[in-house]
């Protein structure tokens, strides 16, 4: 009798907290409403010729009543040298799920990079993140001002078709910017605005709940850290152009090894990320792009596969259709030394943040684990305060004009200290 009442008692907290769903499941909407040329930040080009508007399509179901709805963020293939919010994929990916009650945009980002070999694509990336986490940011932003959209900012999706996939996966989990060390200086990666970027919308969290990753890959699996947002990949076992396991991405010119779904799919295993996985048996790369028989059926998977993973972060309970297949082959996960970061963690509610570069010229920024308001103060080592800055968000940069020396850094969240450290200026 007490097995009884138990397994009563857990499907109640179960249907207590989720339902079976038509929308988010089925095709709900018969017809999507298509807002293009939405300009959601800018920046300069990728060769500093000069700036560049940054533009997204919204999709949204027509005559939706709804008004808090869950976003998806799709972005294009290309090898970062090519591709547009309007590719085709783009557009019947954004459709089909705006017709199952989801709000849908997909965007523009900075594309081109020469030479084409690894030294060039690693900042042709960390531009694609920037443009990315702007555009997340700009929906942000939006739920708190004019709330145009009308979208849920607790279910903001992002994802992509290949280098769209690599950017959504970096924009996830490339959280610490000494884990870009190996590709990238840190003179470089300030230069390009640091983790953030300066793509538009500061001050506001670039979160989201979820990563959905079409023929992706990850610099390395091992960014991936419990408690990073879940994923959802599908990759083919015969895609040449980003592999399904560890290798060079575009091997038809020299680039670096990227960490594929299948190597993703081990490391999160280990790294205990909520992780389903499709591997499309023999499938070349983006098999779901083009128009014949075959590949509309790869998109109809796609869609299925995609909307499954979705259901219970939208709090749907609804049985999927298109369960995760066998992984092909082995692949054994290499080991790693975490890079060092500087933690500032407060133990009633973890808030925390990660301080780089330190030392420095007087140039710092903070990336804060959640949007809050904080203050941030230096002083010297007499306690003499020379430097005070807030922000309402996740991120601040600081510009500590000072000479040469340690000082103590406060951060204040909730009126509280949260932590004093030490930073030096050189």
């Amino acid at each position: 009798m007490k097995k009884i009442y138990t397994l009563l008692s857990a499907l109640i907290l179960i249907n207590a907290n989720a339902q079976l769903c038509t929308r988010y499941y089925d095709n709900v909407f018969s017809t999507v409403t298509n807002s293009t040329g939405i300009q959601y930040g800018s920046n300069v080009t990728w060769n500093n010729s000069g700036n560049i508007n940054l533009l997204l399509d919204f999709y949204q179901p027509s005559n939706d009543v709804a008004t808090k709805r869950p976003l998806i963020i799709f972005a294009h293939g290309g090898s970062f040298l090519a591709g547009t919010r309007t590719d085709p994929d783009q557009v019947a990916l954004c459709n089909a799920f705006a017709k199952k009650g989801y709000a849908t945009a997909t965007i523009d980002y900075r594309t081109g990079f020469f030479p084409l070999d690894s030294a060039r694509i690693v900042p042709a990336l960390v531009r694609a993140v920037h443009d990315m986490k702007a555009a997340i940011r700009f929906f942000y932003k939006d739920a708190q001002t004019a709330n145009l959209y009308k979208i849920d900012t607790n279910q903001i999706f992002i994802g992509g078709t290949s280098a769209g996939a690599i950017t959504a996966l970096h924009v996830a989990y490339l959280d610490n910017q000494c884990e870009m060390e190996p590709f990238m200086s840190t003179t470089i990666m300030n230069g390009l605005g640091g983790l953030n970027g300066n793509s538009g919308n500061p001050g506001y969290s670039s979160k989201v709940k979820g990563v959905i990753n079409l023929c992706g890959a990850l610099g390395r699996f091992w960014w991936m850290k419990a408690g990073d947002p879940p994923l959802c990949s599908m990759h083919g076992t015969a895609d040449a152009t980003v592999l399904y396991g560890r290798g060079k991405a575009n091997p038809g010119f020299q680039t670096l090894y990227l960490d594929g779904s299948r190597m993703l799919f081990a490391g999160t295993q280990v790294n205990t990320v909520p992780h389903k996985f499709y591997t499309w048996y023999g499938a070349p790369h983006v098999p779901f792009v083009g128009s014949n028989a075959s590949n509309i059926a790869y998109m109809d998977s796609t869609v299925n596969f995609v909307r499954d993973f979705l259901l219970p972060y939208v709090n749907c309970s609804n049985t999927p259709t298109l369960l995760p297949n066998t992984p092909s082959g082995n692949v054994t996960t290499y080991s790693y030394v975490p890079c060092v970061t500087t933690a500032i963690k407060e133990n009633k509610n973890s808030i925390s943040a990660d301080l780089y570069p330190n030392p420095s010229n007087g140039y710092f920024s903070l990336q804060f684990n959640e949007y809050n308001t904080y203050k941030v103060e230096v002083l010297n080592l007499q306690g003499k305060t020379i430097y005070v800055n807030e922000t309402t968000g996740d991120f601040l940069k600081l510009n500590v004009n000072a000479s040469s020396g340690i000082y103590l850094l406060r951060i204040t969240a909730n009126n509280k200290d949260i932590k004093l450290m030490k930073i030096l200026v050189e």
